[in-house]
């Protein structure tokens, strides 16, 4: 089973009184805010004392239905989590599969929890010996992106979620290869890498692709980690015609980070533009990710006039909603994804869907304040 328009679309009319808070893209309807997974240094054992059960089933029965998550987040145990959280509220009724769109990326090598005593040793046992990849296709010990790697990947993220097909399977962080490949390499690398997924799609293991980046869409031309969008657009319609399922990208976007709208990395056509025009032009949906930088953005409080554009009636009581508000009234993103683990600051986060999304006009002021 996969998402589908009449069950997203049942979803969010569950929550009417949720204002402009879902949206309507390649025939799902997704929320605006979406549940990522992504914990920092998952080596250090304190990501190990907590889990995500309860946080993904609090943010589904609170409106949100979009849940991103990664083969190599927590070595597997966010997936794992997210398995058993959906499985709960399968069993009670609280929510159908085809409600909810999932994700999952594939590119960083996954390892496993416990953390193996020798990683190089487990990455010789899982992936070299196994004909999965070759060690020249390892990069930095941590990135592999080889069709047959990324398969199988999406194998374990299917099995660590319980689910059969993921909505979107994202190639993770491509980007680091590009230095070592260099430029044109790289391109033809993602031109067997797409194929692949076509494939995958064809077989009912994903219903869509997409690429995930931490830098490649946002840095500068010059830089050795630069993706040009329409690079990529033009390899799935070799691949696979016009009718391609390379349907989304995922980059960060916060009030720190906000090249996407504002700098013109990309080119379609020749003329120069920012990510998201690109995007726009070219059909391909935009999540954002790192909407509150890890917790970075909270080292002083925002300016009020940026408080009051993104909030004129007061109604919102931290720096965190507003943070969210934020993303969550840019045009031209689907969606944008908060990590959070406790319950309650999920629910408080979602007291934004009381307010309208910020008007263009006046989110367009706080690039000026």
């Amino acid at each position: 089973m996969i998402a589908t328009l009449e069950a997203t679309y049942s979803f969010a009319k569950k929550f009417p009184h949720y204002k402009d808070f879902y949206i309507k893209h390649n025939d799902l309807v997704f929320s605006k805010l979406g549940l990522g997974t992504f914990n920092k240094e998952p080596y250090k054992e304190e990501n190990y004392v907590f889990h995500y059960i309860e946080g993904v089933k609090e943010a589904i029965k609170s409106g949100i239905n979009l849940i991103d998550t990664a083969s190599n987040y927590r070595y597997g145990q966010s997936e794992k989590e997210i398995g058993i959280a959906l499985e709960e509220l399968f069993q009670e009724n609280s929510v159908k599969r085809e409600e909810l769109i999932i994700c999952s990326k594939g590119g960083f090598i996954q390892l496993e929890f416990p953390f193996p005593k020798n990683p190089y040793t487990w990455i010789e046992e899982n992936i070299i010996n196994t004909s999965l990849a070759k060690l020249e296709d390892i990069e930095l010990d941590q990135h592999c992106m080889t069709p047959d790697y990324l398969e199988w990947s999406c194998k374990q993220s299917l099995k660590n979620l319980g689910v059969k097909t993921l909505d979107i399977y994202f190639l993770h962080n491509p980007e680091i290869q590009i230095g070592k490949l260099g430029y044109k390499i790289f391109l033809k690398k993602i031109e067997s890498i797409f194929k692949r997924f076509e494939n995958m799609v064809t077989n009912g293991l994903i219903k869509s692709y997409g690429v995930a980046v931490w830098n490649g869409f946002i840095n500068q031309k010059e830089s050795n980690e630069h993706i040009n969008l329409e690079d990529l657009v033009d390899i799935a319609i070799k691949v696979a015609g016009p009718n391609h399922n390379f349907k989304y990208i995922q980059t960060p976007f916060n009030m720190a980070k906000t090249s996407i709208y504002t700098m013109p990395t990309q080119k379609v056509k020749g003329q120069d533009c920012t990510l998201l025009q690109a995007a726009h032009r070219l059909k391909i949906g935009v999540i954002s990710s790192s909407s509150l930088l890890q917790m970075n953005l909270f080292k002083k409080s925002f300016n009020t006039q940026v408080g009051y554009l993104l909030d004129s009636k007061m109604i919102l009581e931290n720096d965190i909603q507003l943070a969210l508000q934020f993303v969550r009234s840019t045009p031209g993103l689907i969606s944008s994804l908060f990590a959070s683990k406790v319950p309650v600051h999920i629910k408080k986060n979602l007291e934004i869907t009381k307010i309208p999304a910020t008007s263009k006009a006046k989110y367009d002021l706080m690039y000026r304040v």
